[in-house]
């Protein structure tokens, strides 16, 4: 498969730029995430407001990946999209600086997402155009690695500054404007845009029927196993309740944060190991496949109910092993099976198929849990994984 594409170099200025712009976005909205429900509880907001605004958020970034997907693939450069959207997201992320009430956070975390909506397929579609095939996985191993970096970094700014400035929210939200406008800088200097053909002018159902019959069938397995692909906060829910009896819920909270920290790390390492493994293989999708598999065995642990620390340890590198494993190898495979002028199109539908599973997990193992119990819930999301798992496997790229 991959190994026999030319040697080409694939760590090169977009590919870095790219992993670079990753890295300071997310350190940016996350430093705001992390105090964002402690600021809403300050200006009287609960968590129901809190349940409102990532929701809308959440919704509107999906769609807007889906539309701008279609887009993207009818202009000639995409690289301004792209450099827009990571700009107004950090303005408007930083706007929450000037909220009094609970609707201001609510219309700058939507801008703020739908920047993040609009950006996403033209970056990936930039970074799979400057990237030989043959190194695919590498290449979108390395962006989710800086990701996670910045999703890691972010907490622990917030923490830093709320302390340096006298816990005051609003100089926390106003700093991250700098790494904000650093990925903006990131992107715009070292991120090359390649010149396509001319693409034809389709409207947006008639693009979506020209997505390779295999990437179709790629949607469905990514479908079935997002259904069962439930939200990484329960996991620290799980570990919370798992070891409050024996140490207090204060003491197994530190504990439960502490497993997910560990959870993160696994979670970034992964992200680029399975990418480099995925290019030295025959088949890039028996990858994914095993990282679905992975997240079966996780699941099936989680059916135990154990309150063992080391064994909760296991689960949350495993959470975090299967987690960077495909989201990686979801794009690479993508990247892999579509045609290079279709790549907005697939990235787009791609991130719309993955938030309709997370919609639909975290209400079936929410509900499974709550009606029933915890073996019920994570069962159904075991046998969803490993659904997934087979459907990768059977797929003809």
């Amino acid at each position: 498969m991959q190994n026999s594409a030319p040697k080409q170099s694939w760590l090169n200025r977009t590919v870095l730029g790219v992993g670079l712009t990753s890295l300071f976005s997310d350190w940016s909205h996350e430093t705001a995430t992390a105090v964002l429900p402690a600021f809403l509880a300050a200006i009287g907001a609960g968590p129901v407001w809190l349940g409102a605004i990532e929701g809308i958020a959440d919704g509107l970034s999906s769609f807007a990946k889906l539309a701008a997907g279609h887009f993207t693939d009818r202009l000639n450069r995409r690289k301004p999209l792209a450099v827009f959207g990571y700009a107004f997201t950090a303005l408007a992320t930083a706007s929450f600086a000037f909220a009094t009430h609970a609707y201001h956070v609510l219309f700058g975390r939507a801008a703020a997402w739908l920047g993040r909506g609009v950006r996403s397929p033209a970056k990936k579609a930039l970074l799979a155009a400057d990237v030989p095939p043959n190194a695919y996985g590498r290449a979108f191993g390395l962006e989710r690695l800086m990701d996670t970096l910045g999703a890691i970094g972010g907490p622990l700014t917030a923490l830093w500054l709320l302390e340096a400035t006298g816990h005051s929210f609003r100089k926390v939200f106003l700093w991250t404007l700098l790494p904000g406008m650093i990925a903006v800088a990131a992107f715009w200097l070292l991120v090359r845009e390649r010149p396509m053909e001319a693409r034809p002018q389709r409207s947006f159902l008639i693009g979506l029927k020209a997505l390779p019959p295999s990437f179709r069938r790629l949607l469905v397995g990514v479908g079935v196993f997002g259904a069962g692909d439930f939200s990484h906060s329960l996991l620290i829910l799980y570990a919370t309740r798992a070891l409050t009896p024996a140490r207090g819920l204060a003491r197994a909270a530190s504990l439960a944060v502490g497993l997910y920290t560990l959870h993160n790390v696994f979670y970034a390492g992964s992200a680029y190991a399975s990418g480099w493994l995925s290019d030295h293989v025959s088949h890039r999708k028996a990858v994914l496949a095993t990282g679905y598999g992975l997240a079966g065995v996780t699941a099936i642990l989680l059916c135990t109910g154990t309150n063992s620390l080391s064994l909760l340890a296991v689960i949350f590198i495993l959470a975090g092993l299967y987690i960077g494993t495909e989201e990686a190898l979801e794009d690479s495979l993508s990247a892999e099976i579509v045609p290079k002028e279709q790549h907005g199109m697939a990235f787009g539908t791609l991130a719309a198929v993955n938030a309709v599973g997370d919609f639909l997990s975290s209400l079936l193992v929410g509900f499974l849990w709550s009606a029933f119990n915890v073996q019920t819930a994570f069962t159904a999301s075991a046998i969803l994984f490993f659904a997934g798992a087979l459907l990768i496997l059977r797929l003809r790229t």
